[in-house]
């Protein structure tokens, strides 16, 4: 995107919450679900839509991002703009890639992830724990596996509870936290995993009832 497309798209931003009297009432609480939706539909979009679907569900979801930040820009005690935002985001990113942007060297993934790594912890030193700024927010899968990752920085060892046969729910949970863990060692993602599954027995279903003429709902 050019910067006066991103510039017009801000502008656009601007006067819809100047004139939409819905707009105006939305605050950053509001527009979670929206957040939410949104980042769900671009998920969808790269991993079973088209391209077209692509560029426009990242148009949607960079409308939420604009949208907060024109929110931002009106708070009376600690205001930000999209500019804001932009700047903040380029000077990490350039922290981030010193083997980019500086003199470091990196010439495996692994090496970049050590050089990405030492600049986040550089930020963050007020932090006392590795699942500090992990989100209790997102999907338990996903969650699971972020969680796996920080246990397996700290020595606790990994979840090996029997696959076979939970008796309560405790177990099923602890079942599933192994699975998740053997994903995760393997480079597997539980999350799309299960989504992309979930897509086939959505299909499935629907094949049979088209098969049975069955009713909707």
């Amino acid at each position: 995107m050019s910067d006066d497309a991103l510039r017009e798209a801000a502008e656009t931003m601007h006067t819809v919450r100047e004139r939409c009297v819905w707009t105006q009432q939305i605050d950053h609480r509001d527009l979670v679900p929206y957040l939410v939706e949104e980042s769900a539909e671009v998920i969808d979009a790269v991993e079973a839509g088209t391209r077209a679907d692509l560029r426009e569900e990242l148009g949607d979801l960079l409308w939420q991002v604009l949208f907060h930040a024109e929110i931002a820009a009106g708070d009376p005690v600690d205001p930000f703009d999209i500019d804001d935002v932009a700047r903040g985001l380029t000077e990490k990113m350039v922290r981030r890639h010193p083997h980019v942007f500086g003199d470091a060297v990196a010439s495996t993934p692994e090496e970049v992830l050590v050089h990405w790594n030492a600049a986040k912890a550089a930020e963050k030193r007020a932090r006392t724990s590795v699942l500090d700024g992990v989100s209790d927010h997102m999907p338990s899968l996903a969650l699971a596996q972020k969680v796996l990752s920080k246990a397996a920085q700290t020595g606790v060892p990994a979840p090996s509870h029997r696959l076979a046969d939970p008796e309560t729910e405790a177990e099923l949970g602890d079942a599933l936290l192994t699975l998740v863990h053997l994903g995760r060692i393997r480079g597997w993602d539980a999350e799309r995993a299960l989504r992309e599954r979930l897509r086939i027995l959505r299909a499935e279903v629907q094949t049979a009832e088209r098969d049975r003429g069955a009713p909707a709902g």
